[in-house]
């Protein structure tokens, strides 16, 4: 049986603390925010995936797995079902999310099409040389990732949840960030030029001032994607499992070319359908 109780760290809007530790560095750990059975779960499509090759499609989600160093990359992961529909409005981080966009003030237009809007959510499986270098930062000032607080309330663009799905700790490629980076006005001396972003053997073990985040199995990483973020490279043999859901403004858009089917929108409830797909109406795909 599936339990959606989130903890107390974790439930509902975020506390007084929580706001200001957002505030100050830019992300929040939600300890225990999927329950062991959700974990689980998820890991059942894991281990599904884990031995595809090539790039193409599995139970609507996109795959691809062509031996770069940031892993096999997993695409439209709601496609799945399940507990993938659960992530999308989970209560342990739903009203949290909500509070940093700032679409739980009425008054905010952001939230005219509904409450949010995922525009990518995206997991990945790491092995042992596998890595991520640093992107994103306060000083790009790009909307869609944006930090902003003004008038007593957030208005980010993009809300990251990273969820682990393994134990992630000493050697196992941890997410990093650099605390408060989605505040910086000056570019950071080890950005990795536009030019060499897409150069094997990046990581962000090297950069000045980033911390590895450690999660057990269950953990959330909620932040900014102002904020600089990457990965350590995993040094352990095994797996490091995570999935991302990607939330902002209703009035959004995808990333990537992917749109969610019909046949999720139409098995959807209200709420989910309107955070995957804010104009759909059933009608739409008679």
């Amino acid at each position: 049986m599936t339990n959606n109780k989130p903890t107390d760290q974790a439930a509902a809007r975020p506390s007084e603390m929580e706001r200001y530790l957002f505030d100050l560095n830019g992300f929040l750990i939600l300890k225990g925010a999927l329950s062991p059975e959700q974990v689980a779960a998820c890991n059942q499509t894991y281990d599904k995936i884990q031995n595809f090759k090539g790039a193409g499609w599995l139970d609507g989600m996109h795959i691809v797995a062509d031996g770069r160093q940031d892993g096999i990359m997993i695409q439209q992961l709601y496609e799945a079902g399940g507990v993938w529909e659960d992530l999308i409005d989970h209560p342990s981080w739903f009203e949290k999310v909500r509070h940093f966009i700032g679409t739980d003030d009425p008054e905010n237009f952001d939230g005219h099409l509904g409450p949010m809007f995922i525009d990518e959510c995206f997991g990945s499986i790491r092995e042992e040389g596998d890595a991520m270098r640093v992107h994103s930062g306060g000083q790009v000032g790009t909307i869609r990732t944006q930090f902003r607080y003004h008038a007593g309330n957030f208005h980010c663009g993009q809300i990251n949840i990273l969820i682990a799905l393994t134990d992630i700790s000493d050697g196992d490629g941890a997410t990093m960030v650099v605390p408060a980076s989605h505040k910086s006005n000056i570019r950071h001396p080890d950005t990795v030029p536009v030019e060499k972003r897409g150069d094997m053997g990046l990581s962000t073990d090297h950069i000045t001032g980033a911390v590895e985040v450690h999660l057990k199995a269950g953990d959330a990483l909620l932040f900014v994607d102002a904020l600089m973020h990457g990965s350590a490279r995993r040094t352990n043999q095994g797996q490091r499992r995570i999935c991302v859901y990607r939330y902002g403004p209703s009035w959004a858009n995808f990333r990537h070319n992917f749109t969610p089917s019909d046949d999720l929108l139409e098995r959807l409830t209200d709420q989910r359908r309107k955070i995957v797909m804010p104009k759909y109406k059933k009608s739409d795909s008679k």
